[in-house]
């Protein structure tokens, strides 16, 4: 079974999505994760401005209700054992950032990667638009320091980040993070890990794979 996970590094609810995921997925030895790319702001600077925090209260009606957001979205990650912090993470452009998903992608460290730069990103409140930043997390993630240096002061996976970008557009899939297992329908990733372990299984082949 083949499982594409659209995300980006910016949700607050991809790294939610992440756990929920791999708690379905414990015991299961017959599934592929293919995370693919998605920025949510492809036009986002490089250089940090407001808070994630403060980025939800343009949308809220209220100070109340972004408030509120801002808890429910916390609660739900501590329910995952993870630490969101909404109010020092500032969003940046993160397409170098998937470009070293891809490059832990082709050394066999995807998954390990991508989660240190979500906790770099929401729990440390890291600058993952940074060349330093992403080196250095790279190596954390088990990279060569020089092979990562390599691939952020060329274009090596740019092509392969604005793939996953257009395949999104042409399967339909409007946000993150959206999980399309075997070629099906996009369908959230975010869901509980009860109700994703059984469309997970609904999917299952009778072979198993």
């Amino acid at each position: 079974m083949r499982v594409e996970v659209y995300f980006d590094i910016l949700c607050p609810w991809c790294y939610i999505g992440k756990r929920r995921l791999t708690t379905a997925l414990a015991g299961r030895e017959d599934v592929e994760v293919v995370w693919r790319s998605l920025e949510l702001d492809p036009e986002g600077g490089r250089t940090a401005g407001p808070t994630a925090a403060e980025v939800i209260a343009r949308y809220r009606s209220s100070a109340e209700r972004a408030a509120a957001r801002v808890r429910h979205i916390q609660s739900l990650g501590e329910a995952e054992g993870l630490r969101l912090d909404l109010h020092r993470a500032r969003p940046v452009n993160s397409f170098d950032a998937h470009r070293l998903v891809r490059l832990g992608a082709a050394h066999g460290r995807a998954d390990e990667v991508l989660e240190r730069l979500l906790y770099g990103y929401h729990t440390e409140a890291l600058d993952i638009a940074s060349h330093k930043v992403l080196e250095e997390l790279g190596a954390e993630a088990g990279l060569e320091p020089p092979v990562v240096r390599r691939m952020l002061e060329g274009t090596e996976f740019t092509d392969g980040v604005r793939a996953d970008e257009r395949s999104a557009r042409a399967r339909g899939v409007e946000g993150v993070p959206t999980l399309i297992v075997d070629g099906g329908s996009p369908a959230s990733a975010v869901q509980d890990p009860e109700t994703l372990a059984r469309l997970l299984s609904s999917r299952r082949s009778p072979s198993g794979g």
